[in-house]
C-alpha cells in the first residue's frame, strides 16, 4: 500500500476558537462550524497525550515503505497548544522526511512567546507550515477565528515573520459560498497570497460530510455550488498553467509563481478504488495507526491496551 500524507495527530481536542453561547446557542459545540474534527474550544484536555514511540517508528517504516514523503502534523484541536510535544515528534521524524508540514490557525505563533519554538521547529526538521484561513480579509477572519477579539491578529506579519525563519508558508483556504467561491475573491486571496511571500496555496471546497448534527444547517447553507467550483476551476486553468493531479489530493497549478492546489473537498472515503494508494497514513498519539479518520477498522496497529475512536480519543478495551 502507498501513502499520499503521513498523518500524525499532535496534541488533545483543545482549541483557540471559541464560540460565545447565548440561552439559545449554549447546546452548540464551541469552535468553527466548518471544522472538519468537530471539536472546540475547551478549558479540560490541558496536557497532551504521551507519544506511543514504538508504534511511532512502526508507523514510520511503513511511511517508508509507501513511498511517503511528506508529513503533516495535524490535531483534532490546534496542535500549537502543545510546543513540546510538536518538539518531541521532529526530534523522531526530523531526518526521516523530506518534507514536513505543521498546520495550525496561527493565533498562537502570531505571539512572540512561541518564536523561539519556530526557530527550534525548523533546525529540527520542519520545513512548512500551513495557516488555515477562510478569507484575505481580516474582519472575517476576526469573525470565525477570533469572535471575541477586537480585530484578527496580524497574519502578513506571522507572514513575513516565518518567511525569515525560512520556512514555506502555506495558505489553506476553506471555500465557501459567501467567502471564497467568486473569481474575484480567488483574484484577490492569490493576490495577497503572491504580494506577501506565500509560496503555497490550496484551495479546499467546503466539506459537505459533517461529524455532528449542528453543523448540518451551516455546511447546507455555505457550501459552494457544482457550478462555483467549475468556474474556479476554469479560472485556474486559465489564469495559470496546470501543473499535475495529485491522485486522492487534487489539482495542482502555477499561478502567478505560487502554487495553488485546488484540493478535493474532504470527505470519509479517502482511498483511491482504482489503485493500492491511501490519500493517509494516520498515526494517533496512543499508538493506533489507521489509514482512514472515521472508519476504526482501517487499523494497521492497535496500542497494546486500548483503541481508539472516531475522534482518536483512546478507549479501553474490556
Amino acid at each position: 500500500m502507498k501513502y499520499s500524507i503521513f498523518s500524525i495527530v499532535t496534541g488533545t481536542s483543545k482549541c483557540t476558537v471559541p464560540f460565545k453561547p447565548t440561552e439559545k446557542t449554549k447546546h452548540i459545540p464551541q469552535g468553527c462550524q466548518f471544522c472538519v474534527s468537530g471539536q472546540y474550544a475547551q478549558d479540560n484536555n490541558r496536557q497532551a497525550p504521551k507519544i506511543n514511540t514504538r508504534n511511532l517508528k512502526k508507523a514510520i517504516q511503513l511511511a517508508h515503505k509507501g513511498d511517503t514523503t511528506t508529513v503533516v502534523l495535524t490535531g483534532r484541536g490546534e496542535p500549537t497548544y502543545f510546543p513540546q510535544q510538536i518538539t518531541d515528534y521532529l526530534k523522531i521524524i526530523g531526518k526521516e522526511f523530506p518534507l514536513i508540514e505543521l498546520q495550525t490557525n496561527g493565533v498562537l505563533l502570531s505571539s512572540s512567546k512561541n518564536d523561539k519554538h519556530l526557530k527550534e521547529w525548523y533546525n529540527l526538521g520542519l520545513t512548512t507550515i500551513l495557516i488555515s484561513v477562510v478569507s484575505n480579509d481580516p474582519e472575517i477572519l476576526r469573525q470565525n477565528y477570533m469572535p471575541l477579539s477586537k480585530s484578527y491578529y496580524d497574519l502578513p506579519a506571522l507572514i513575513k515573520k516565518l518567511r525569515n525563519i525560512g520556512y514555506t508558508v502555506r495558505l489553506a483556504c476553506v471555500c465557501t459560498k459567501a467567502w471564497m467561491s467568486t473569481n474575484e475573491q480567488v483574484r484577490n486571496f492569490l493576490k495577497f497570497a503572491k504580494d506577501n511571500g506565500v509560496g503555497q496555496v490550496t484551495l479546499r471546497p467546503l466539506n459537505e460530510e459533517y461529524r455532528r448534527e449542528t453543523a448540518h444547517t451551516w455546511i447546507e447553507k455555505h457550501k459552494m455550488t457544482p457550478e462555483d467550483k467549475e468556474n474556479i476551476r476554469e479560472y485556474l486553468n486559465q489564469e495559470g498553467h496546470h501543473l499535475r493531479e495529485i491522485p486522492n489530493i487534487g489539482t495542482l497549478y502555477d499561478v502567478n509563481g505560487v502554487g495553488v492546489l485546488f484540493s478535493h473537498p474532504l470527505t470519509k472515503y479517502t482511498n483511491n478504488e482504482t489503485d493500492d494508494t491511501a490519500r493517509n497514513l494516520i498515526f494517533f498519539p496512543d499508538g493506533t495507526v489507521r489509514t482512514e479518520w472515521e472508519w476504526e477498522g482501517s487499523v494497521l496497529l492497535q496500542n497494546s491496551c486500548t483503541v481508539t475512536d472516531r475522534t482518536g480519543k483512546p478507549r479501553t478495551q474490556r
